[in-house]
């Protein structure tokens, strides 16, 4: 089993006494970061077990410190831990572990089979959670779909991308990921995109896939069109540099091939003359 990216021998899941544990160390958090924290555990409760490590009489806590104290507060008795094999070689998690909105909505869902909507609001300090539930969202999917959200198996992007088409095509897209062994939201926006029209749902915005897709394809035929645009104009002063520098030379070619026109040139203007000259001579190599 890994915890916190640690590879290590099974670790040993238990209620512990709140008394027998022994923070490791301390971690100062500012106060509203502390105030989120409470009001989730007073919400929903423990998601994540502290990682103790057994020590003398007690437990040494080697992660969750401010759920600890957090916990002391609130006057819990006993407290969810995974216990640890090692000490020294384990390093805590210092980055903070946010829930995805699926993860969230899942969770936000379990604790209203014990309380509440306005309780748990009232705890997470919102005025309401009816946007984080995303109300009606299972409604417009295939109970298959459903079940695979349930499970894990798809995320919410993914599920609101499947709203785009109907339950049928819902459950052909999520065969189809099966059978790729992709869930990813992306693969299954391509397979959205592709649905024919007749399986489509019946659009709730003017943003649907389709209109974004054709609205991106715009752009891209106006960026492609542009560069043509400069493509052309760089040509075509190309060209005429080149039509250009062939007159010069010519002419300055007819210049010093008379005899007359040269002597001029070589007694009243040497710098001028010693130009032409350099110009024939890059030109015929």
């Amino acid at each position: 089993m890994s915890v916190n990216g640690h590879s290590s021998k099974p670790v040993q899941g238990v209620d512990i006494s709140i008394v027998k544990l022994v923070p490791r160390n301390e971690r100062k958090v500012e106060k509203k970061y502390r105030q989120r924290i409470e009001a989730s555990l007073r919400a929903v409760g423990l998601i994540e077990p502290l990682i103790v490590y057994p020590l003398d009489d007690g437990y040494e806590i080697l992660d969750g410190s401010l759920r600890y104290r957090i916990l002391l507060d609130l006057g819990v008795e006993s407290v969810p831990c995974l216990i640890h094999s090692t000490r020294d070689g384990f390093t805590g998690n210092r980055m903070v572990n946010q829930l995805s909105a699926s993860q969230e909505m899942r969770m936000l869902r379990k604790s209203l089979e014990e309380l509440d909507e306005k309780t748990i609001a009232s705890a997470l300090g919102m005025q309401s959670i009816g946007h984080r539930l995303n109300k009606g969202l299972l409604d417009k999917l295939h109970p298959d779909v459903v079940k695979a959200f349930n499970g894990i198996k798809i995320n919410l992007q993914t599920a609101k991308e499947l709203i785009n088409v109907k339950p049928d095509r819902q459950l052909e897209i999520l065969q189809l990921m099966e059978s790729c062994n992709d869930f990813s939201t992306t693969f299954a926006r391509g397979l959205v995109l592709k649905t024919p029209v007749a399986k489509r749902a019946k659009a709730s915005s003017a943003k649907t896939p389709w209109t974004q897709a054709d609205e991106k394809k715009s752009q891209l035929l106006k960026k492609l069109q542009e560069a043509e645009q400069q493509q052309d104009f760089y040509t075509g002063l190309y060209r005429q540099y080149t039509t250009n520098l062939l007159k010069l030379v010519i002419y300055v070619r007819s210049l010093l091939n008379h005899a007359e026109v040269k002597s001029y040139l070589q007694t009243h203007h040497a710098d001028l003359t010693r130009i032409f000259e350099e110009i024939l001579a890059s030109t015929e190599g």
